[in-house]
C-alpha cells in the first residue's frame, strides 16, 4: 500500500511539474511571437461571449410566505 501511495505521488509530482513547464513554453512562445498572444486572446474573448450565450438564464427566487399571509 505504501508503494502505491508513493507511485502515486510521484506520477502527480511529474504531472504537475510538466504542466507548469508547459505553461512556460507556451507563455515564452506568445511573447516571442506576438500574433499568437492575439490569438489566444481573441479566442479567450470569443470563449467568454459564448458562455454568457449559452448561460442558463437564472431562476427567480420563490416569494417568502410571512405568516400574517399564509
Amino acid at each position: 500500500m505504501t508503494l502505491l501511495r508513493f507511485l502515486l505521488c510521484l506520477f502527480t509530482f511529474i504531472g504537475a511539474l510538466a504542466a507548469a513547464g508547459a505553461l512556460v513554453i507556451c507563455v515564452l512562445l506568445m511573447l516571442r511571437f506576438p500574433p499568437l498572444l492575439v490569438a489566444v486572446v481573441l479566442a479567450c474573448w470569443i470563449l467568454c461571449k459564448l458562455l454568457k450565450a449559452f448561460r442558463k438564464p437564472a431562476q427567480p427566487e420563490p416569494p417568502v410566505l410571512r405568516d400574517s399571509e399564509a
